[in-house]
């Protein structure tokens, strides 16, 4: 019995100790040395998350409930300095219709607000994005003369703030604005534009708050590859005004001023050579037979039509302005040479027209004339002329006046009595009389004429157009 219990007691030691075995083992598994630096220094404690320390909380290092940031910087004081500089990204679309233009910029301010200040060993700022905007105070700077504007929020707002350890601010921020720009449109297509972007504050006069470019001309800065399909761009420059409104004061007022040329080219292909076409074919009328009236007419309706077509085309991607552009002077100049072509054909058919009912009339009056007649000379001689004269008797008988009788008189014979009485200078005289009435009356010669006045119109008016507008 006394071996048994003593065989018991050993069997319950050996449990004892292969129990505190295994739990030493279980702790060297799951706890291990401590690593330490190349210093010496533990790893645990330099890895410490501090945005977890209540100390260090952003709120309580920059002091944010502790002062009134509804009112601005040095409040009762003198104008905070705000300076600003702009970063154009992107001009994306210039309207003539609506006479404005798109532009993308990152817009940054730069003022002093010591209720921002905190302690820093290392002099480094602290960057923060646009939660912490609305607690602190921000410049209300706004665009004049914007029509649509917004700040870019993919894929959370674009905006940061910079703050450091003295109080300095750097507020940043992605706009996209549509601005009203007066265009002046007398020149078009031939014409330059200067647009601007003007900034002021909205609440805050310039005894409040004075805004400049924080580098003069140098503040303004764009991308090189900044470019548009009509428009060159000449040059960025920067200014600065006083803007006064008689109700609220004076105000600083920016300005991001930008000249633009239009490229020719595309107006060249598309407005100036169909026009110029257009005239151009025309005068093609000239050449076809004065008969041929299908052909003038339609050829000359055509050319008419097709110039309406082209104002009509041009005038409706345009604003209604009231004054003439440049390039209405030329459509328009074109639209009166096509016009007048048409016009010349009308008055060519018309003289063809009595030209040929005269002639019909001579021919009718020569075949009543065929008759034996009886002329009077001016020594009391007649001859009679029976039809069967010859042509040296007819030139004989040029210059002299010719009275036909009355065939109604019965003591007169059935013979056509003409008076004739030598008169050279008469003869002469009508002569030079009637030769300007031959050139108007001889179609061919208006015709032979217009292929050269047209044309030579049309050149000189294409000299002087292209002298004053380039």
């Amino acid at each position: 019995m006394p071996y048994f219990t003593k065989l018991l007691f050993l069997l319950f030691c050996l449990m004892l100790i292969g129990e505190c075995r295994k739990h030493r083992r279980r702790n060297r598994r799951w706890t291990g040395p401590v690593e330490t630096h190349k210093h010496g220094t533990p790893l645990s404690k330099k890895m410490v998350d501090v945005t977890k320390t209540r100390k260090v909380k952003t709120d309580h290092l920059l002091r944010v409930d502790d002062h009134d940031f509804t009112m601005r910087p040095a409040f009762a004081g003198p104008a905070i300095p705000v300076g600003v500089d702009v970063q154009v990204e992107s001009l994306d679309s210039i309207s003539e219709v609506d006479m404005d233009f798109t532009m993308t910029l990152y817009l940054r301010h730069y003022w002093k607000d010591e209720r921002l200040s905190f302690p820093s060993s290392t002099n480094k700022s602290m960057t923060f994005d646009g939660r912490l905007v609305k607690k602190i105070w921000v410049p209300d700077v706004f665009f004049v003369h914007s029509k649509r504007s917004f700040i870019h929020d993919t894929t959370t707002d674009n905006i940061m703030l910079r703050v450091f350890p003295d109080g300095h601010v750097l507020y940043s921020l992605r706009v996209t604005v549509t601005a009203a720009c007066n265009m002046d449109f007398s020149r078009f297509p031939l014409d330059s534009q200067t647009c601007s972007l003007e900034l002021e504050s909205y609440a805050y006069t310039d005894e409040d708050l004075m805004l400049y470019w924080k580098s003069g001309d140098e503040s303004l800065s764009t991308d090189d590859r900044i470019s548009l399909s009509q428009f060159l761009i000449q040059k960025f420059h920067t200014t600065s005004r006083l803007a006064f409104y008689s109700s609220t004061g004076w105000y600083n007022r920016l300005y991001i001023n930008f000249t633009l040329r239009r490229h020719i080219f595309f107006f060249l292909l598309q407005t100036y050579f169909p026009a110029t076409l257009m005239v151009m074919l025309s005068w093609v009328s000239f050449w076809i037979d004065r008969r041929a009236v299908p052909a003038r007419v339609s050829l000359g309706i055509t050319t008419v039509l097709t110039m309406s077509t082209i104002i009509t085309g041009v005038n409706a991607s345009m604003p209604r302005v009231s004054y003439i552009k440049a390039v209405d002077i030329y459509l328009w100049v074109s639209f009166v040479f096509v016009f007048l072509s048409v016009l010349e054909y009308a008055a060519v058919n018309y003289l063809t027209t009595v030209k040929d009912g005269k002639d019909r009339k001579l021919r009718e009056k020569a075949k009543e004339q065929l008759l034996p007649c009886t002329c009077g000379m001016s020594h009391t001689r007649t001859m009679m002329l029976d039809g069967t004269y010859s042509e040296a008797d007819t030139n004989s008988l040029a210059g002299y006046t010719q009275t036909p009788m009355v065939p109604d008189e019965p003591e007169k014979q059935e013979h056509m009595v003409v008076h004739l009485s030598l008169d050279s200078e008469s003869a002469a005289a009508k002569k030079k009389g009637l030769r300007g009435f031959r050139i108007i009356n001889n179609t061919h010669a208006i015709d032979n004429y217009s292929r050269m006045i047209f044309p030579g119109a049309y050149i000189v008016f294409n000299l002087i157009y292209w002298s004053v507008y380039c």
